[in-house]
């Protein structure tokens, strides 16, 4: 009986390790793949919980299409509320008050409109879970690595 119990625990930790596996590791994306169907496989990643497989694909969005607005806008949008989803507060709120503030420039009537909006209903979110729970300060020289 005894044995029965460490079998099934080793089989159940196999299983977990093997399927952590597979959602981790570098996503492939072609060159030729539209960036619709990059923002599709971001958020097939983000509906399965795979957070840094999403995060890679918005990368990737704001490597190769960096001199389109709507599609950067959209990138850095997801990419602060996917580190909302992780918990990642301060990370998210940096990154949410750096999208906003591309909204007081000159040029903010050519932005998408939804992203401030979104931004502004989520930044308030950020501050009380900040509040609840501080995280602990970053480096002045910290880059997050996506």
């Amino acid at each position: 009986m005894y044995t029965n119990r460490i079998i099934a625990l080793f089989c159940a930790a196999l299983a977990f390790f093997t399927l952590a596996s597979c959602a981790s590791g570098p996503v492939n994306v072609p060159l030729d793949m539209p960036p619709a169907k990059i923002i599709q496989l971001a958020q097939e990643a983000t509906d399965r919980n795979r957070y840094n497989q999403a995060l890679q694909y918005y990368q990737v969005i704001l490597e190769r299409y960096s001199h389109d607005i709507d599609l950067v806008m959209a990138a850095e949008y997801e990419i602060a509320f996917l580190h909302y989803k992780q918990k990642k507060y301060g990370e998210a709120k940096e990154e949410f008050t750096a999208l906003l503030a591309r909204y007081n420039t000159t040029d903010a009537e050519l932005l998408p409109p939804q992203y401030k909006i979104l931004a502004e209903k989520v930044l308030p979110r950020i501050e009380e879970k900040l509040i609840q729970k501080p995280e602990p300060a970053l480096p002045s020289d910290y880059t997050p690595q996506i």
